[in-house]
């Protein structure tokens, strides 16, 4: 096996032991089969990836200062509206002042990789930002201690800092013709996702057409003007009519010849001048 390319400036690491399993023949009475051998190898490893070490530690550390941030502002906030509500809804209601520059945050993170989309949550996010520090600001403005206000103002304002600045390390920018290339396939994704949700309220409506088609469909043997069937012979059965006068037998004759009879018994003919 051949050793691990130098890597200039990279700590060397030692191999690992990893174990594999092979197949090597195995003989008993002249009958040789298969079997599975574990032996173990010496893989070369990989140097540490410091950047990558130290990005992810920055990154926690900037989640953890926006924690801090949010329970600071909330416990500040939440003792700022406790003087006109009760606790539950004041505390509920200054988490809301911190939440919004997250979220505006996190939707940011999104689109990073598209500095137009990005603008948008940007703003919004700084805007809220400087309520939630207003509000911290005013509190301690209402309790006389305002040195402690001003700290505790620039708590959300040092959170908030640090993530834009791990969010922008993280931001990969496009250049303008990568650009139009990432929002024509995105474009094309989106008309996708839009058809299928158009097929499916295409399916939806057929299905409630169909449904509503066979509930209002009228049994085929029933009398549309709901009166009785007669019994004399099918109905729809038109029956011919002979030119010129027809008497009683000439009648009686084309019902039967029509299968048409009356309660089962045979008609009887009265012959004329009876």
């Amino acid at each position: 096996m051949s050793p691990a390319p130098f890597v200039p400036g990279a700590t060397p690491c030692a191999p690992a032991t990893e174990t594999r399993i092979r197949q090597v023949p195995h003989t008993i009475d002249d009958e040789t089969v298969l079997v599975d051998e574990p032996y173990n190898v010496l893989v070369p490893q990989p140097p540490a990836d410091w950047d990558r070490i130290v990005l992810n530690a920055v990154t926690a550390a900037a989640g953890l200062l926006v924690t801090a941030s949010v329970v600071w502002s909330t416990a500040s906030i939440g003792d700022l509206l406790t003087s006109v509500t009760i606790a539950a809804a004041a505390y509920g209601a200054a988490s809301v002042f911190d939440l919004a520059w997250i979220m505006c945050m996190a939707v940011e993170w999104l689109a990073r990789y598209d500095t137009r989309r990005a603008k948008l949550p940007r703003q919004a996010g700084h805007w809220a930002l400087a309520i939630a520090m207003a509000a911290v600001g005013v509190h301690g403005w209402f309790a006389g201690q305002t040195a402690i206000g001003i700290i505790g103002v620039c708590v959300s304002g040092i959170a908030k800092g640090a993530w834009t600045v791990v969010l922008r390390h993280h931001a990969k920018p496009l250049d303008p013709r990568t650009q139009q290339w990432v929002d024509a396939q995105r474009a094309k994704a989106g008309g996708r996702l839009a058809m299928t949700a158009v097929r499916r309220e295409l399916q939806r409506t057929q299905a409630a057409i169909e449904a509503e088609r066979i509930a209002l469909r009228t049994n085929p043997d029933a009398d549309p003007d709901g009166e009785e069937e007669s019994t004399d012979g099918p109905v729809g059965v038109v029956l011919p009519m002979q030119p010129g006068r027809m008497s009683v037998a000439d009648a009686v004759r084309t019902a039967v010849s029509h299968g048409i009879h009356g309660s089962g018994t045979r008609p009887r003919v009265r012959p004329r001048g009876g």
